[in-house]
């Protein structure tokens, strides 16, 4: 038998860089019953033609404003989690943090219809201090529990791959098929992306609170991320 065929190229990037602006939008949302009914049923999802090649679960209507910002969790099976915030879906990611919690756990985490994520660094001295999504090492809570590391990372090409794939949903969860055949099921990638309100307190503290679109929702899942030097 010969080499298996080499993995195709990737599609040509699209993702536009991002303006860079801050504001505060100081409440709460609601969210969605539809995407906590997802989670109970990953990684075995029923096929919903959106995107070539993957399985697709839901795809909620678009949700945009200044605060917003477009935060996508998403893993291979066996792997660990990595979180990607965008501007909006077409843009390239202005944070791409590597976290220590593995994929399977994530999944178990959303079943229960609550999660809080921190992500905890120390601060430095006046003369060292950076922009708080900058910071390079995180320590990540996940309901409470410390659950190791956090790396933020430049975008990597698999990162902007799976970008551009969901470049045009605004709001849903699903299963990627790997991309050569030689990786199996352990290559399917996982993904769940939601719009989220970016509510900046201070140079210190940040939270994203998980939207639903408007006059769709009750408090069934509950997913806030919060940013926090310390």
């Amino acid at each position: 038998m010969g080499d298996p065929p080499p993995p195709p190229p990737p599609p040509p990037m699209t993702l536009a860089q991002a303006a860079t602006h801050r504001k505060k939008h100081m409440h709460k949302p609601k969210v969605i019953r539809a995407v906590r009914n997802v989670f109970r049923s990953l990684p075995i999802i029923t096929p919903v033609v959106k995107i070539p090649g993957a399985r697709l679960a839901v795809d909620v209507g678009k949700h945009g404003g200044g605060a917003h910002v477009t935060g996508t969790l998403f893993g291979c099976r066996k792997g660990h989690v990595t979180l990607a915030v965008q501007a909006n879906p077409s843009t390239v990611p202005m944070l791409v943090v590597e976290l220590a919690m593995q994929t399977q756990a994530l999944h178990k985490e959303l079943s229960h219809g609550m999660l809080r994520i921190a992500l905890e660094c120390d601060k430095r001295g006046k003369e060292k201090r950076i922009n708080l999504l900058d910071e390079p090492r995180w320590t990540m809570y996940a309901n409470g529990v410390n659950n190791g590391a956090g790396v933020r990372r430049e975008a990597t090409e698999e990162d902007l791959h799976v970008m551009e794939l969901l470049k045009g949903m605004s709001m849903g969860a699903g299963v990627l098929p790997p991309r050569t055949e030689a990786e199996g099921g352990d290559g399917e990638m996982s993904f769940m992306r939601w719009q989220f309100d970016r509510v900046v307190g201070s140079k210190d503290f940040e939270t994203l609170y998980m939207l639903s679109p408007d006059g769709i929702g009750d408090n069934e899942l509950d997913l806030s991320i919060f940013f926090i030097r310390s």
